[in-house]
């Protein structure tokens, strides 16, 4: 027999919750490495499918644009036919359709099964957050946001690496293979120790929302691509992208103000916390894209570090984050989920500030010493203000704020590629950034990085404006 929620919930300390557990953080894992081990495979790729790199780009924007899109919808689903089936359906869905990239014999393909890996990373994402509450007591709520997000932090940061020697070793086929035993074995784990799905009424249940899923899912679609076409160059397609997503939004608004069971109540965003919290994330997530995009150029062209170098200093973040994830979360149980979002915000601004005045000739460790203060502000910011959303959320809403928060998350990472990168590439002053100056460069990075900080000061605000800041411990 499966274990009900509340028995779960009654005894955190069980074998039971602790194989739960461990097959949400393998949840997490798979669907953050789905993210970033396409990346590297992309010249290959481009070489065995003979086509151009905008094409093969599409290998990575098809999995992101599903997950964006979608991942409301899936958290929303979730809350109305039961978290525990869709999720154990979103894990078969991933496994199934990394299987189809490998064997996949065109790009078109690869494209098309890459969607449909993103589609199941949709449901992974959104109902492994919501399946906190369900299987730990409300005072481990941090210690179990902080494992998933050191199990994020280490997919994204060994999906690169792991995908290069997969790559080298076995082919292109490998790096989606990966992810078929580590799905089979997710999917049994999660099948035998996740609790059983609460038994609901009908009129519990609602209805869902077609009307307003496929206007967000519209207009998601078109804002993200409106970000992520021209890799940063805006022309007349993203400013239209743009616009269609505004109107989208509008009329989003009104559908859900009109029918009986909406996607997202919008009663719920006018509680200060939960939008203040979404509003942070955002632009927490803005930020720490900066670090992927303005980096890489910084060390390689600013600094003259080679290949292997750079990629070293690169990986610290992303180690930072994993190592940090856990404790954070544990802090956040001990001094307050609130109290702690503010402090990792300070952590962060000071970061943001102190790379925006660094003096090039302080080298690599210059470099390094504020991204690891920065990082180490992200990863307890993350856990912190998960916890705080999560912890609040009434039980049949869930998935859908799980959804919101992940949402949040990647609308920031898409933003901050494209116009923190924007801010980059203008303020280097240079037609093609790589070839830029290392004066140039460090110029630019300086810019982008204050740029950044006035985005960490503007998250402060909104704590502050919130109540998050007066925390305490109360809820």
């Amino acid at each position: 027999m499966k274990p009900t929620i509340a028995s779960v919930d009654s005894t955190p300390h069980t074998p039971t919750v602790r194989w739960a557990l461990v097959s949400l953080s393998l949840s997490m894992l798979l669907s953050s490495l789905g993210t970033s081990i396409a990346n590297v495979g992309l010249p290959t790729l481009a070489q065995v499918f003979d086509a151009s790199f905008q094409q093969v780009q599409w290998v990575v924007l098809a999995y992101l644009l599903a997950i964006t899109t979608l991942i409301v919808s899936a958290g929303r689903l979730g809350d109305l036919m039961g978290r525990r089936r869709l999720l154990l359906a979103g894990i078969a869905v991933f496994t199934l359709a990394s299987l189809l990239c490998s064997l996949a014999p065109s790009l078109a393909w690869l494209i098309g099964a890459r969607a449909v890996q993103g589609l199941g990373a949709a449901l992974m994402m959104a109902l492994t957050m919501a399946f906190v509450g369900a299987t730990v007591s409300r005072d481990r709520t941090g210690s179990a946001m902080g494992l998933l997000g050191t199990m994020s932090a280490i997919g994204t940061a060994m999906g690169p690496s792991l995908g290069g020697l997969l790559i080298s070793g076995f082919g292109w086929q490998a790096i989606f293979l990966v992810s078929v035993p580590l799905g089979l074995m997710t999917l049994y784990l999660a099948s035998r120790y996740l609790p059983a799905d609460r038994p609901q009424t009908s009129g519990a249940r609602g209805g869902f929302d077609v009307i307003g899923t496929v206007l967000l899912a519209l207009t998601l679609a078109a804002y993200a691509l409106a970000m992520t076409l021209g890799r940063g160059h805006f022309a007349v397609l993203n400013l239209v992208l743009l616009l269609a997503a505004a109107v989208g939004l509008g009329l989003f608004v009104l559908a859900q103000a009109r029918v009986a069971s909406p996607l997202i109540r919008l009663a719920q965003l006018r509680n200060r916390v939960l939008s203040a919290s979404l509003a942070m994330s955002t632009l927490v997530a803005t930020v720490i894209m900066t670090t992927l995009v303005v980096g890489p150029f910084y060390l390689a062209h600013g600094l003259g570090l080679n290949p292997t170098v750079t990629g070293l200093v690169l990986a610290i973040g992303p180690c930072v984050a994993a190592l940090t994830g856990m404790p954070a979360g544990r802090v956040a149980d001990r001094f307050g989920a609130r109290r702690m979002t503010v402090i990792g915000l300070l952590a962060m601004a000071v970061g943001c500030l102190v790379l925006a005045l660094l003096p090039q000739a302080l080298g690599a460790a210059g470099y390094v010493v504020p991204i690891v203060v920065l990082t180490l502000g992200y990863a307890v910011f993350q856990t912190a203000n998960n916890t705080t959303v999560m912890g609040d959320v009434a039980a049949e809403q869930r998935g859908v704020i799980a959804g919101l928060l992940n949402l949040s998350r990647n609308l920031g990472l898409i933003t901050g590629a494209s116009v923190m990168g924007a801010v980059f590439a203008f303020a280097t002053q240079a037609a093609d950034v790589a070839s830029a100056s290392p004066q140039a460069i460090g110029h630019g990075m300086r810019v982008t990085f204050a740029v950044a900080f006035g985005l960490i000061l503007l998250a402060l605000a909104l704590s502050c404006g919130s109540g998050l800041a007066r925390d305490g411990r109360q809820r």
